[in-house]
């Protein structure tokens, strides 16, 4: 990804910077509608991801709908050129300032996570003359097998309508004259890279499906969310995720009536790779026990480390010498942020390095940028994008 041209480039950037691959995002984008349309499927984007305003253009010009978690999100969509019958409004907290920008809009749906929710749409849609399409987001139970922290759809997640509601909700249904039950939503968690989780869920899928038509309630919609992981450790050879394997799972297992669409949110699968935090070596500690490369960059630039624990790859952008496994040495990669949290990852193997080195830490084009921060005062995160260079 960073040849020696797109390195000396950057040698005269201030860092701490993002540098986005506008080719690899739009082979990645590309990828995932080529792959969803031919099953039928509709992809709508998680805006939580990344919403630069770069990245939402290339996502809405590859003609996803945008997946929203907050009234901000819903505004900068529709700013995007986003079409309205294609953002779905998701979030356990909605304010009714919110819900009320996106009634005026006209958005395709709502994703509603607990039967009070149902009623405050319902009393605000009715203010305004308007009837809502709402989708009923049911908390599964199923294990993502992923990070205790980036799971959502077991029963002690906050998320979802649990399955002992659904006929409390569907009483609560009849009471709401200006709301229209369009679908059934899930969402399990993020970076989900075993693909039986996925069957697991069209499983409930199937289950609940059934459970609604039963009673009377043909669903337009069954949305799955998202949760497709990307490879942290190869981004190189694996730049671009599984799509094939992963659509090909719902469309094997998941059970369709005459007429339903089924709608994902994917939202890291689609741009973690493209991203990358480019930063430079400010010191060297060298210890007895421990050797530290402290970079300009801190968990204010890149939360994802401190917070989950993640992973992601590093590597020293500058010219290394072929000498081989003995160059090498072990670092903890670490910033300058007052916490001793702020870490990117421990003994890690590097060629030998030194200051002003600069250090590319990998797959970070998802949840990256958009959960930079000020603490410590510290400057607006930059970004650089490859068209640009």
């Amino acid at each position: 990804m960073f040849d020696a041209t797109l390195i000396s480039a950057f040698s005269d950037k201030e860092t701490p910077f993002y540098y986005y691959d506008v080719s690899l995002l739009r082979r990645t984008l590309e990828e995932a509608r080529r792959v969803s349309s031919a099953y039928g499927f509709h992809v709508h984007y998680a805006m939580k991801a990344n919403f630069n305003p770069r990245i939402l253009e290339a996502v809405q010009r590859a003609g996803f709908g945008a997946d929203c978690v907050s009234g901000n999100e819903v505004k900068a969509a529709v700013e995007a050129g986003f079409a309205a019958d294609k953002i779905v409004f998701a979030g356990v907290g909605k304010s009714d300032k919110e819900i009320i920008y996106a009634l005026e809009r006209d958005i395709f749906a709502f994703n509603v996570e607990s039967i009070q929710e149902l009623f405050v749409i319902d009393g605000l849609a009715g203010s305004l003359g308007k009837k809502a399409n709402v989708a009923l987001r049911i908390n599964p139970n199923v294990d993502a097998q992923t990070h205790q922290y980036i799971t959502t759809g077991l029963d002690e997640n906050k998320f979802g309508i649990a399955h002992w509601q659904l006929s409390d909700t569907i009483e609560a249904l009849r009471q709401c004259a200006n709301l229209n039950l369009v679908g059934i939503h899930f969402h399990i968690g993020s970076q989900i890279v075993d693909l039986n989780v996925f069957k697991s869920l069209c499983v409930k899928v199937n289950e609940l499906n059934k459970w609604f038509d039963d009673r009377g309630y043909r669903l337009r919609v069954l949305n799955v969310g998202g949760g497709l992981g990307v490879d942290y450790h190869n981004p190189d050879t694996r730049s671009i995720p599984d799509f094939e394997g992963y659509f090909g799972v719902f469309d094997k297992f998941l059970e369709r009536m005459p007429g339903q669409e089924v709608h994902f949110e994917l939202g890291r699968a689609l741009v973690s790779q493209c991203g990358s935090l480019v930063s430079r070596v400010l010191y060297v500690k060298n210890g007895l026990k421990k050797n530290f490369l402290i970079l300009d960059a801190g968990m204010t630039e890149l939360m994802r480390p401190a917070l989950y624990q993640a992973y992601h790859k590093i590597e020293r952008l500058s010219e290394t010498s072929p000498s081989g496994e003995d160059s090498l040495v072990s670092y903890d990669v670490v910033g300058p942020i007052c916490e001793s949290t702020d870490c990117f990852g421990k003994e890690v193997l590097l060629p030998a390095s030194s200051r002003g080195d600069l250090i590319a830490i990998r797959t970070a084009g998802a949840y990256g940028e958009v959960m930079a921060s000020r603490y410590n005062l510290r400057e607006e995160i930059r970004y650089v994008f490859s068209d640009e260079v």
